[in-house]
């Protein structure tokens, strides 16, 4: 044989079994995100959190090399806070192959999207919505909710309804699936301590005028009130509930309403206000510190409940990819599904039964911490209290 014909075979030997496993992940399919939120309409503000949050994890997953070998690619789409606008954003980006739906806040929003998870081939992370029908009625084999569930938040209240001041309550709840599951829930936790609720108003969505419901709690006079009413509605009631001096003569208690943005938009109002809150930095865990210090690196801010609880999200997303080495979504959702995985949470498990991760859950309160008002936690509901996963989910 020629002698350069066979240096450059053994040359051509070696570069084959030298090559870097990266360069072969870089012809490994990428993980497509689509990142579908409320760009506009009443979930605007907490939109730009929940991409900031995704992004987050996926820019940081990125700098390590990606996920099981491969680039995370994210194209953006605009739920309008509406159904019908979010499953058509969803199935545009599913359409184009990204098959990975997270973002969505509103919980009818998601609910209309994991009705088409099948036909689209995709599956779907939901990161903010509560509503229990994502994982009773309607669950889907697809889906996977890494935020708290009504029912979870419902659980902790019934034991937090032992403690809570007064007899009688009035709610103010938003007018859509996840307010009357709020409603419902903690009207049945005060009832069972033989406390009453003889108010209840749901008000719709983009209600800008709250004082209707105000004067009449404001006439019953009553001890508490429960708040549900979510985003750019709840800083509008907080608001005019200040100003019209019912609060804090009479607490408001809030359902997801210690959103670090709501408290930033509603001046001192929420200063010591009382509720559940999904996430918050000073969780003392080994991940969610460096989380947080990373974040505070990029932002020069600590970061907010929804931006935590997006990024939290996002992260079971692509542990999902890892474990099942794929991006087929019928592929992930099986290694997903009884999983147990590390997070910002600590350990959690994500229920095979309904697809819940089971984190802990939280009662908190508003207070200045560093010059700066946030919510903070005041007492931890950890996993062992979350109720059974319902029986009307059939995965």
């Amino acid at each position: 044989m020629n002698f350069r014909r066979l240096n450059s075979a053994v040359a051509a030997a070696v570069a084959a079994a030298v090559i870097p496993l990266s360069a072969s992940a870089q012809g490994k399919e990428p993980v497509k995100v689509g990142l579908v939120t409320s760009k506009t309409g009443v979930w605007a503000e907490m939109g730009e959190e929940v991409l900031r949050g995704v992004r987050f994890a996926i820019d940081e997953a990125n700098a390590q090399g990606g996920v099981d070998g491969r680039k995370i690619e994210v194209a953006e789409g605009d739920d309008e806070g509406n159904p019908d606008a979010g499953r058509r954003a969803a199935e545009k980006l599913a359409r184009e192959g990204y098959k990975f739906i997270i973002g969505p806040i509103g919980s009818a929003v998601s609910l209309a999207i994991v009705q088409n998870l099948d036909r689209w081939d995709a599956m779907y992370f939901a990161t903010i919505s509560k509503s229990d029908k994502l994982t009773g009625d309607t669950c889907k084999m697809r889906s996977f909710r890494t935020v708290q569930s009504d029912a979870m938040d419902m659980a902790m209240v019934a034991s937090w309804a032992k403690e809570l001041k007064g007899s009688n309550f009035a709610i103010i709840a938003a007018d859509y699936a996840w307010g009357h599951d709020s409603a419902a829930s903690f009207k049945k936790a005060v009832e069972s301590q033989g406390k009453k609720v003889p108010l209840t108003f749901f008000a719709p969505l983009g209600t800008k005028d709250y004082s209707p419901y105000i004067s009449q709690v404001k006439d019953a006079k009553v001890d508490a009130i429960w708040g549900a009413v979510p985003a750019r509605d709840g800083v509008n009631l907080m608001k005019q509930a200040g100003s019209f001096n019912l609060i804090p003569a009479t607490p408001m208690l809030g359902h997801a309403m210690l959103s670090t943005f709501m408290i930033n938009g509603t001046g001192k109002v929420q200063d010591g206000m009382r509720g559940t809150l999904g996430y918050a930095p000073d969780f003392d865990t080994p991940r969610n510190k460096a989380f947080v210090a990373a974040f505070q690196a990029r932002y020069k801010r600590v970061p907010s409940d929804t931006e935590g609880l997006a990024y939290h999200g996002a992260n079971v997303m692509l542990d999902g990819v890892r474990l099942a080495g794929s991006v087929k979504p019928l592929e992930v959702s099986k290694a997903l599904s009884g999983a147990k995985l590390e997070s910002i949470f600590g350990a959690v498990t994500v229920r095979a039964e309904d697809h819940q991760v089971l984190i802990p859950n939280f009662v908190g309160r508003v207070k200045m911490v560093d010059g700066e008002l946030r919510p903070t936690v005041e007492e931890v509901f950890p996993p062992s209290t979350i109720p059974a996963p319902s029986p009307l989910c059939k995965l």
